[in-house]
């Protein structure tokens, strides 16, 4: 009889840590992403580069995961042809950038209890955040039309950058239906607040400056997730 109550209890309590695991997340992850992206200058004619960065996550919750984030990749455009770029502008932009932003799921905020296709909407995302871009930059300097007037600029340069995001999120489960891991693609476009992404600060009365500098972003990432077990106040695996 001992042995049936022990095993009774076993069975109970094994059941009862399968079904807190769907309410449960860990609280910490690392991620990778990459990009391909692509610079909006005042330079015509923009080229498209692969771009890479990693990622260290805090979840607030399962759909609010905030991140400090290291990018590094290219950007470039124009051309030494009127077809190219109007004026013969040409840069290469190899920069690097910090940001720290957040990501704000559908599922902190909806009942998908049961509800399959709000189950499949709650980890859309939108989010934004702050960053700082470290510009190293190549020019073509000097007009093709007038080769007395040099573009004025700065080939190296340190700015601010708003980052607006928009995804959707495919978390991968482990035996305790907790998040192990989660796939991530969507969309970033980020605004440089101070321009000079691609090194030029043409006055406007002799150029066209309609917007500051901003380059996008069409990214796919993989996230692990890792530390303590926090517990949420509804299941997240239905």
């Amino acid at each position: 009889m001992k042995k049936i109550i022990l095993l009774l209890i076993g069975l109970c309590t094994a059941a009862l840590g399968k079904a807190q695991g769907y309410y449960n997340y860990q609280e910490f992850g690392v991620g990778i992403d990459a990009s391909y992206i692509r610079g909006y200058t005042n330079v015509n004619n923009q080229y498209n580069h692969p771009e890479f960065n990693m990622s260290f996550i805090y979840n607030y919750n399962p759909y609010l995961p905030i991140a400090a984030e290291l990018q590094t990749g290219e950007l470039s455009g124009g051309g030494l042809t009127p077809g190219l770029d109007k004026y013969g502008r040409v840069y290469d932009n190899h920069y690097k950038a910090f940001f720290v932003h957040g990501d704000f799921q559908l599922g902190t905020v909806i009942d998908y209890s049961d509800k399959p296709l709000l189950n499949i909407a709650k980890n859309f995302y939108v989010g934004t955040g702050i960053g700082f871009v470290a510009n190293s930059i190549q020019n073509q300097r000097y007009s093709i039309y007038d080769k007395t007037y040099r573009f004025p600029g700065n080939n190296s340069s340190v700015g601010i950058l708003l980052p607006l995001r928009v995804g959707y999120e495919i978390k991968l489960y482990d035996s305790y239906s907790e998040p192990a891991y989660a796939i991530d693609f969507g969309y970033i476009h980020n605004i440089a607040l101070a321009g000079n992404l691609d090194g030029y600060n043409d006055p406007v009365s002799k150029f066209k400056n309609n917007a500051p500098d901003q380059y996008r972003q069409i990214f796919v990432g993989f996230k692990y997730y890792f530390g303590n077990i926090v517990s949420y106040n509804k299941a997240i695996r239905y």
